[in-house]
C-alpha cells in the first residue's frame, strides 16, 4: 500500500505547476489591494524594515516593512519626492530578528529584507489585524546611516534673518 501512495503522491506533485509550489511574489501595495483574496496563502515581500522593532511576549517581533520609493532611494540621498509610505505590519521570529540592523527612520536606512510569510487580514486571534506571520528573512542590503550635507542656503538665510530681526529691535529701542 505504501508504494502506491508515494507513486501517486509523486504523480500529483509533478503535475502541480511550479507557482503553487513556491510563495508568491507581491509589492506591498499589492498586497494591500488584494488583502483578501490573499488571505492565509503565503507571500514573499521586498522592503524596508522601519519604525521600532517591538519585542513582544510568545517569543516574536513586529515591526514596519515598506517597499515605496523611499526605501530603495531615501530623499536624504538625493530620492526624489514622490508619493506617501507604503507599509505593512509584519510578526518575525525572533530568532531570526535578533541579528538585524536597526530599523529605518529619518537619518537611517533600516535593513532591505525578503521575507516570506503568511498574509493575515483580519486576524481575529489579533482583533482584527492584518499582518505578515513571517516564516524566513534574507537580508537583501544591511541599514545604514543616511548622509546629508547642510543646505548653506537655509543657514546664511537664517542669519541674515536673525541680523534683520537684531538690526529692527536695536532701532525700536533707540526710538
Amino acid at each position: 500500500m505504501r508504494p502506491f501512495i508515494t507513486t501517486f503522491l509523486v504523480a500529483a506533485f509533478s503535475f502541480m505547476p511550479a507557482t503553487a509550489l513556491a510563495a508568491e511574489e507581491v509589492s506591498v501595495s499589492g498586497l494591500i489591494e488584494m488583502a483578501a483574496e490573499l488571505s492565509g496563502q503565503e507571500v514573499t515581500v521586498e522592503g524596508e524594515l522601519i519604525g521600532d522593532y517591538g519585542f513582544r511576549g510568545g517569543g516574536w517581533m513586529w515591526t514596519q516593512l515598506n517597499d515605496d520609493l523611499y526605501a530603495r532611494h531615501p530623499t536624504r540621498e538625493g530620492g526624489p519626492l514622490q508619493g506617501a509610505n507604503i507599509g505593512i505590519g509584519i510578526r518575525i521570529p525572533a530568532p531570526l530578528a535578533k541579528d538585524l540592523d536597526p530599523p529605518g527612520g529619518y537619518r537611517h536606512r533600516g535593513p532591505l529584507v525578503s521575507v516570506t510569510g503568511t498574509w493575515k487580514y483580519h486576524d481575529p486571534e489579533r482583533q482584527g489585524e492584518s499582518y505578515l506571520e513571517v516564516e524566513s528573512l534574507v537580508v537583501i542590503e544591511p541599514g545604514r546611516a543616511l548622509d546629508e550635507e547642510p543646505d548653506w542656503s537655509v543657514i546664511v538665510a537664517g542669519i541674515l534673518l536673525v541680523g534683520v530681526a537684531a538690526l529692527i529691535w536695536f532701532v525700536r529701542l533707540s526710538d
